[in-house]
């Protein structure tokens, strides 16, 4: 609320206050012009100090101020020179960031404190006070509905003067915080060095192949996305990262993180564009602040049911009980579901980004589909969509493929080469279809041959090859992964590469021997 009101009464110019007001002698007040003023120095002698006058033709303001008077310096008879003066000590308002860091870990603590002073005084009250008390609430139920609106027309206010519209989309969200307040913001958790500090010893160096694609890469899509404003502000920095995840992931200040388990899952520099268009889409438009924005309000809001949680509830265990439902309340009706919105959002971009950087963007469903694929082979369990933050990825591929034909008509008009015939998602389809007949044979053909065990245990559905095929390689460059890489590389250079592109691409950095 404070970071609301201050960025509220920013906006707002503020009259002087009467204390100071009285230190002034006032004639004809009127509307003085600042471009028609000047400040003008006469020394008196019968005054104690020099009058400053401000003059305007007949309008003019007087005040006296007091002047140390140094023995060794005779400035009698002489016109001295006026610098900046303060009708008050200066004083420097402490940055909207640094406040919110403060106050939103003691924000809840002051609600639980303050619900549980409030239980504990209604439980120490006599019966007659506590039947005074209500019907004082009941005669005055009409005002205290009035105060309770009035606070709700003001919250709306805030809240209507700090709505923004996206760069990209147009879309209308809230932002609390400014694009410089939340960098500030972003400087004090050091996010940035933070991961820098976490993944120190597993970033691999630009002599690396992987970090020299991903770094071809990302300059091919800022190269091809110059005409957006916010891609040439923003200095983007490569830092690919030797685990096994498959994720990537990018910050405010445009630094990219890769890590070498999402460059094995892709199969082609045109799933690899597209990923990383995702990434830089969170940063175009701002989503670490909106988030940010939201969870702010959402705090701030659920303060009030926290509080009446703790001063409601007769025990304390009834009351860490209800806290505990309204956090998990609070992230799957608050949080999840405008964090799966926003990666809808970064999806729709990036997926605009990668087509003016004439990437064949028929891939983006399939890449999807290959990791539904992957997560049945490995048997890793996927959460329902309602308590995750990222889509399923069902839902990521259908999605995407419904944007593919108003992709396709942004990319035609960059001037790119035309698309091969054969469709990635109609191969792909192809190829799951031929696998799922082929480890059908093999387990029939299996079970023919073999006993039946005493205990029956399921047998697997694809063979142990297809699920090598689409698990995560050991971290390590094998053959395989260098043959791999240079793939990408040379498919990197099918796509449309302007002068610049084409000398910097060439300017390969060389291990140190």
């Amino acid at each position: 609320m404070a970071l609301l009101l201050g960025n509220f009464l920013s906006k707002k110019r503020l009259v002087l206050p009467a204390f100071l007001k009285q230190n002034f002698q006032i004639s004809q007040p009127h509307h003085v012009s600042r471009q028609q003023s000047f400040v003008t120095c006469h020394r008196l002698p019968n005054r104690i100090g020099p009058v400053l006058l401000w003059r305007n033709g007949s309008r003019y303001i007087c005040f006296n101020t007091v002047v140390r008077r140094t023995p060794s310096r005779d400035t009698a008879g002489a016109f001295t020179r006026c610098g900046p003066f303060h009708t008050s000590a200066s004083r420097r308002a402490l940055p909207a960031p640094l406040v919110w860091m403060v106050l939103k870990p003691l924000q809840k603590l002051m609600a639980i404190i303050l619900g549980r002073s409030i239980r504990k005084w209604w439980v120490a009250l006599p019966d007659n006070r506590r039947q005074l008390l209500r019907e004082w609430m009941w005669h005055r139920r009409w005002r205290l509905v009035a105060g309770a609106g009035l606070g709700l027309v003001i919250m709306a206010i805030l809240l209507l003067t700090h709505l923004d519209e996206s760069p990209l989309t147009g879309r209308t969200r809230l932002l609390v915080f400014s694009k410089e307040n939340y960098m500030e913001l972003a400087a004090l958790v050091s996010q940035e060095v933070r991961y820098m500090e976490e993944f120190a010893e597993l970033m691999l160096p630009e002599c690396d192949p992987r970090h020299q694609v991903v770094e071809r890469v990302i300059q091919h899509l800022v190269q091809r996305n110059k005409d957006i404003p916010e891609v040439s502000e923003i200095d983007w920095t490569v830092h690919v990262v030797q685990d096994p995840k498959v994720n990537a992931f990018v910050l405010s200040n445009g630094k990219v993180f890769v890590f070498t388990g999402m460059l094995d899952a892709v199969t082609d520099v045109h799933q690899l564009t597209i990923v990383l268009g995702h990434e830089m889409a969170h940063a175009l438009l701002g989503h670490s602040a909106e988030q940010a924005s939201l969870s702010h309000v959402v705090d701030l809001l659920s303060l009030i049911l926290l509080t009446a949680i703790w001063a409601i509830c007769p025990r304390d265990s009834l009351a860490l009980l209800g806290h505990w439902a309204q956090e998990k309340l609070t992230q799957l009706m608050f949080n999840h579901p405008y964090s799966r919105k926003l990666e809808a959002e970064a999806d729709e971009v990036g997926l605009q980004l990668a087509a003016k950087a004439c990437a064949d963007v028929r891939a983006g469903p399939v890449f999807w589909q290959q990791m539904e694929m992957r997560d049945r082979l490995t048997g890793e369990l996927e959460l329902p969509q309602w308590l995750s933050t990222h889509p399923s990825h069902k839902n990521r591929y259908t999605q995407m493929d419904r944007l593919i034909p108003q992709a396709l008509e942004l990319r035609a008009s960059c001037v790119c080469p035309p698309l091969p015939e054969a469709d990635p998602r109609v191969v792909f389809s192809v190829s799951v279809h031929i696998l799922l007949e082929n480890a059908k044979k093999q387990t029939k053909a299996q079970s023919e041959r073999e006993p039946k065990p005493r205990s029956h245990s399921p047998a697997p559905s694809l063979p142990t090859a297809a699920i090598t095929a689409l698990t995560p390689q050991p971290t390590a460059l094998t053959s395989d992964q260098e043959n791999k890489m240079s793939v990408l590389d040379n498919s990197s250079t099918s796509l449309v590469l302007t002068p610049d592109e084409t000398d910097s691409s060439d300017q390969k950095v060389p291990c140190p021997s």
